[in-house]
């Protein structure tokens, strides 16, 4: 089992995240000690994303979106990251990226507008961190917009919000 997961892009560096959470003395923060959001907040506009409790931000974070950020996505291959209210839904800690949520989109509406259009409204809309193996430089991850409409953050900062964010938390994309 341990094998199989060091295969898998990403499998080695998860192992030693939670090896290294394990392996904290009692006095030192713990995965169960970390804070959960209520909700997550993308600015799009600002490039930040929220993990929100009480109504109020704990932490915050620089990302990047699709080539084409601005506006709703619409259809398959817009580059565009979705815009509205969306859940949480499901983990993937053997994507192609270090760790990634997927976001409920599209929703009922999201697929109406799609059908109406003759068009396919896309899928697989992720909060993830950076490429497993990367195709251009740390630089270029950092300062551009480069998913095919993804949320994208640090290593660092996706660890965060696997760690602080239970299954089926509500995410507000707004423009």
């Amino acid at each position: 089992m341990l094998a199989d997961s060091l295969k898998r892009p990403g499998g080695a560096v998860l192992i030693a995240v939670v090896v290294l959470l394990a392996g904290l003395p009692c006095g030192v923060a713990q995965a169960g000690d970390f804070p959960t959001a209520e909700k997550v907040v993308v600015e799009k506009k600002k490039r930040k994303l929220h993990l929100v409790r009480d109504g109020v931000p704990f932490r915050s974070y620089d990302i990047a979106l699709g080539t084409s950020p601005e506006g709703h996505k619409e259809q398959e291959g817009d580059s565009k990251t979705p815009e509205g209210t969306y859940l949480l839904d499901m983990r993937n800690p053997d994507s192609d990226f270090f760790l990634s949520i997927h976001i409920s989109y599209p929703n009922t509406h999201d697929r109406h507008k799609a059908a109406s259009n003759g068009v396919d409204p896309g899928g697989q809309i992720m909060i993830h961190g950076q490429p497993n193996i990367p195709t251009y430089s740390a630089g270029y991850y950092k300062s551009s917009d480069w998913t095919n409409g993804c949320i994208a953050v640090s290593n660092s900062a996706m660890i965060d919000i696997w760690l602080m964010t239970p299954d089926n938390t509500p995410i507000e994309i707004l423009p």
